[in-house]
């Protein structure tokens, strides 16, 4: 059977300017998957820091969906950025982040902190504060954003531990702007790669079929311990819906860390 014709993206409601991406040997279009509206906001000033406290040891069994939601959310933030398109069109972007250590310092996908003129983090607590980047990983889609001020309670998240194919995850994040969402699959592919227009490819990604969408992306991929193995940064779909369709890809937690814009081999401050 021929294959058909990979389509041009087009948004939900609205423009999606971040790059779009083809599967290798797969015709079909992933779309990074930052939530993008034309709109402005922001926060700004530098606001005190909180005391951390220490990160939940993941259990020794298997966690349910609702457990592992319970053990992650506090670690995940919403990031809201501001800036400008090609035609200089005010536009605000949503995406997500995860807290990596007990400095603060919040993990989550470049694209969604690409050309951002702000950015804004929103904890679980309600509490909110502006934030720089810190690293950048163009290569590997990955950033580290150091905030002004943390949530009166720091819970970083545990990363690490490694998945299989049919491995269960949860994605947890902000699709469409839908603050700490939950949705659970199992990992259904190892090492796929992704092609990018104007950039190098992605290769060595996760592949998973829980539910994620534009406002997903920088999102923590939990296994069944409560342990970040990804994190999320495209879906694919075959039309120009841009939404999911079953396919989503996450970069595994050890290529994350692997790296910022730093000097070679610099990991991000971690």
């Amino acid at each position: 059977m021929e294959e058909p014709t990979p389509s041009r993206l087009s948004s939900l409601n609205t423009p999606v300017r971040r790059r779009r991406a083809l599967i290798a040997l797969v015709a079909v279009w992933a779309v990074v998957i930052t939530w993008v509206a034309f709109t402005r906001g922001g926060d700004s000033g530098a606001e005190p820091r909180a005391a951390a406290t220490p990160a939940p040891s993941a259990s020794p069994g298997p966690l349910t969906v609702a457990e592992v939601y319970q053990t992650l959310l506090p670690s995940v933030v919403l990031i809201q950025t501001t800036g400008h398109d090609a035609k200089q069109a005010a536009e605000s972007a949503t995406g997500t982040g995860v807290i990596a250590n007990a400095d603060g310092t919040v993990l989550t996908a470049f694209h969604v902190v690409d050309g951002a003129e702000t950015i804004k983090l929103t904890y679980t607590d309600g509490t909110t504060t502006t934030a720089r980047v810190a690293t950048r990983n163009p290569a590997q889609d990955i950033a580290t954003l150091t905030p002004a001020r943390l949530p009166e309670t720091l819970v970083p998240a545990v990363l690490g531990g490694g998945v299989e194919v049919g491995d269960a995850v949860v994605a947890i994040g902000n699709p469409l702007g839908l603050t700490g969402s939950t949705s659970s699959g199992v990992v259904s592919g190892l090492d796929r790669k992704l092609t990018r227009d104007k950039q190098d490819d992605i290769a060595g990604l996760i592949q998973f079929d829980a539910a994620v969408n534009p406002g997903s992306s920088g999102g923590p991929l939990v296994n069944d311990q409560g342990q970040v193995v990804g994190i999320v940064v495209a879906l694919a779909n075959p039309t120009d819906a841009g939404t999911f369709i079953g396919i989503g890809f996450a970069v595994p937690i050890g290529a994350a860390l692997g790296g910022g814009d730093n000097g070679p081999g610099r990991a991000p401050p971690l």
